[in-house]
């Protein structure tokens, strides 16, 4: 039996509540815990000090003899400094995917080409002025 330190969801539809609870790790996310550890309220303010209740000393036990906690219960533990949670690092997290970088060099491509047909207009030497027809008077303005 593998015991888990996880979340419990209780509260009413779009409004989440949370127990911190140890369960076997085969049970149900909402079913069957051994005991309640603490709470956590996502809707309060994150400087809150009711947002997340932790039992430290029954949480401390239940460590020593194997629970192990899910991610997210891993920050409570390491904010309220009982347990070490490593920085995980997702370098291409913030890049583009490739559909929007083949859109952006097609968008940059598009201008550039835009911006050679502009320079080329502008080279190009504007039309010398048809003689007027003899006989005609220029228009006077």
């Amino acid at each position: 039996m593998s015991l888990k330190i996880r979340l419990a969801r209780a509260g009413a539809k779009k409004r989440p509540y949370y127990r911190i609870v140890v369960a076997d790790s085969r049970s149900p996310r909402d079913g069957r815990y051994i005991e309640k550890l603490g709470t956590y309220n996502p809707l309060l303010p994150r400087d809150s000090a009711e947002r997340v209740k932790l039992i430290e000393d029954r949480i401390k036990h239940w460590m020593s003899v194997g629970a192990q906690p899910t991610d997210r219960v891993l920050r409570f533990l390491d904010k309220a400094g009982m347990a070490k949670r490593d920085a995980r690092s997702n370098p291409n997290k913030g890049q583009p995917g490739k559909k929007r970088v083949e859109r952006e060099e097609a968008k940059i491509a598009a201008a550039a080409e835009k911006a050679k047909a502009a320079a080329e207009a502008a080279a190009a030497p504007p039309p010398a002025p048809e003689p007027a027809p003899e006989g005609e008077q220029p228009a006077a303005e």
